[in-house]
């Protein structure tokens, strides 16, 4: 086992694909010389080519464009949008057309396009740099999309997305890459639509997905300190969304809260709360908890931004609220 940061865990991914798969190219802004905004692919210029690591003009709706096209024509491209809030540039080509043109083409053509983007705030960007949009693409049939929480997932995620025939949106928060956790040296692979038991517990599940299960887990610790054994369960992917393990867990400890950082109003933790009560309402023991990004654009004034977006401290106070604590 190796310790390794998310950073090191995605550029791995990338740099095996394209030296295993002559099909793949990567393309995006600042990607190339520069070595990527996030220093996830530098060197790989110099290692592979301007051909095969391409720096697009600022321009995401062409690079979705080309990425579509290039994937229909036998290509393997892997589509890097500096953030997600930048996805709203190409959501025509990602949505109308990467997301549909298998189903419309009655399986003529398909499009193996991965497209890597950055979700999330707390990294001081402002309202339009940290927003987290994920939850709007996993509403559309067509497309898959992966959250990875933890450098083991991101990389074993990767791996398994690479077989995928249709759009992959592969979402990576921008406070994850510092983090670290082992990753086996041997080669391995993890399933798309399989959430993972992060802790065990029998009082609360709690759901979370992305950096919020980091969230999660801290919060896990601190309830474990006050008597509160709560189990936490990473979805990993939103589409497709393994509802089956988070319905077994509530079903054993008759509570449930969702947390996640996009804004309550719409958020993705609607549907899976209501996913929860649809398959489990008679196990309940209290209403299903929702803990959420604030109703706010988020603010750049870093304590500011910190109040919006889920704590330690506000996951806990729900837990508590929950068990009547």
């Amino acid at each position: 086992m190796a310790d390794i940061s998310y950073r090191d865990a995605v550029t791995i991914a990338l740099r095996e694909a394209l030296r295993e798969d002559d099909r793949m190219f990567i393309m995006g802004e600042d990607i190339g010389l520069y070595g990527g905004p996030y220093a996830v692919t530098k060197g790989f210029v110099e290692e592979f080519g301007r051909e095969r690591v391409i720096d697009t003009p600022i321009s995401e709706s062409a690079m979705v464009g080309a990425g579509t096209g290039s994937a229909m024509g036998g290509m393997h491209p892997v589509v890097e949008i500096m953030t997600i809030n930048f996805t709203l540039l190409a959501m025509d080509q990602i949505v109308n057309h990467a997301a549909k043109l298998r189903y419309m083409s009655a399986g003529q053509y398909t499009v193996p396009m991965i497209i890597r983007t950055v979700t999330g705030g707390g990294a001081q960007l402002a309202a339009t740099h940290s927003q987290s949009l994920e939850g709007w693409f996993a509403s559309v049939p067509g497309l898959k999309v992966v959250t990875p929480a933890t450098p083991y997932d991101a990389l074993g995620l990767f791996r398994s997305v690479r077989n995928e025939q249709d759009p992959v949106i592969f979402v990576e928060h921008i406070l994850l890459y510092s983090t670290r956790g082992e990753v086996p040296d041997d080669h391995y692979l993890v399933p798309l639509g399989k959430a993972d038991v992060k802790r065990r517990g029998d009082d609360l599940t709690l759901v979370a997905y992305s950096r919020m299960v980091q969230v999660a887990l801290d919060a896990a610790e601190e309830l474990a300190g006050r008597g509160i054994n709560a189990e936490v369960i990473d979805l990993r992917s939103l589409r497709p969304l393994d509802i089956g393990t988070v319905v077994e867990s509530v079903k054993r400890t008759g509570h449930a809260i969702v947390v996640e950082e996009a804004w309550r109003t719409g958020g993705f933790g609607a549907e899976i709360a209501s996913q929860i009560q649809e398959q489990a309402f008679d196990h309940l023991d209290a209403p299903i908890g929702r803990v959420a990004g604030a109703e706010v654009p988020t603010p750049y004034s870093q304590p500011l931004e910190m109040l919006a977006i889920p704590s330690l401290e506000s996951v806990v106070a729900a837990v508590e609220s929950a068990l009547g604590r």
